[in-house]
């Protein structure tokens, strides 16, 4: 949706008190984003409808800030119609990676995940959709080569080395994971934190999020291992780290590969190839260390 529909539709809801005012979000680079003023206070205001190439459905993400919500991790859904949100807006300030990084901050981080992660799922209602990491990269590989992408020549070796991380991540636990780690879907309001935008939202692998997190704000080791002691409540095993880090290298593929896949889908007003040339040498850099540490996949 164009922004100029997208603020006509905006200003036609009927969930206004009287005349709505609106001003452009930064930093959104899937949808849309509003702040919205009316008699009765400020609210967010997220547009976008779905993205299947993505495994975006609204329904889900909906119903998951619904949850959200409920499990006391996100702002309130005020009113939605199909492909826009309303939701409260939080006064606050927005995470930067280092942010993330600071001790005392990232200890509460990981409170946030792992409440996202035992808490929505008791508050979800309707149909639920798992989000599994090494079937996206399968789909996202399947995608570059049908629309004739320029990155065509790596999807058979990116495809390949996610699956053989599928292999070296297990066995898995099931949680409901929120997915998108960005600092950005992280806020402050100065007494607690909040966790925003369930886009991405499914059941999956608690691993997902933390290597998410670790390398969405590039943790260190040390950094890695107080946050992964502190949400298995239990000593960094060998095992547990090497299936994390396998899984974080999924992680950066998969972010490697949503950037090439929008790259040649997206209409947003955002350099997508100078970042899947960032994620891409991280990606890189991430799995030598990983063959390094453990060896080469089966």
């Amino acid at each position: 949706m164009k922004a100029e529909e997208a603020i006509r539709r905006i200003e036609g809801l009927g969930c206004w008190d009287g005349a709505v005012t609106l001003t452009p979000l930064s930093g959104g680079i899937t949808n849309l984003n509003y702040l919205a003023e009316d008699a009765s206070g400020r609210y967010a205001v997220r547009v976008g409808e779905d993205i299947p190439e993505h495994h975006i459905m609204r329904f889900n993400e909906l119903s998951a800030a619904r949850a959200a919500c409920l499990a006391g991790v996100s702002p309130a859904v005020k009113y939605n119609e199909p492909a826009i949100t309303v939701l409260d807006f939080v006064d606050s300030h927005t995470l930067t990676p280092d942010d993330v990084r600071k001790p005392d901050t990232l200890a509460r981080i990981v409170d946030l995940v792992k409440q996202c992660h035992t808490q929505v799922p008791l508050h979800l209602r309707g149909p639920a959709l798992i989000f599994w990491v090494f079937h996206v990269i399968r789909d996202y590989g399947a995608t570059l080569e049908e629309r004739g992408s320029s990155h065509g020549a790596l999807v058979r070796e990116l495809v390949q080395i996610g699956n053989a991380l599928e292999v070296a991540s297990g066995p898995f636990d099931v949680v409901f994971g929120h997915n998108d780690l960005l600092a950005a879907n992280l806020l402050d309001d100065g007494k607690r934190l909040w966790l925003i935008d369930y886009d991405y939202a499914g059941f999956n692998s608690p691993l997902f999020d933390l290597g998410g997190l670790a390398s969405n704000s590039e943790l260190s080791e040390q950094m890695e291992r107080r946050m992964l002691e502190q949400y298995f409540e239990t000593p960094l095993t060998e095992d547990l780290n090497r299936r994390y880090s396998a899984m974080k290298c999924a992680s950066l593929l998969r972010e490697t590969m949503w950037s090439m896949v929008s790259e040649i889908t997206s209409d947003l007003d955002f350099d997508y190839a100078a970042y899947t040339a960032e994620n891409l040498a991280r990606f890189r850099g991430a799995h030598e260390n990983y063959l390094q540490t453990y060896g080469a996949m089966k």
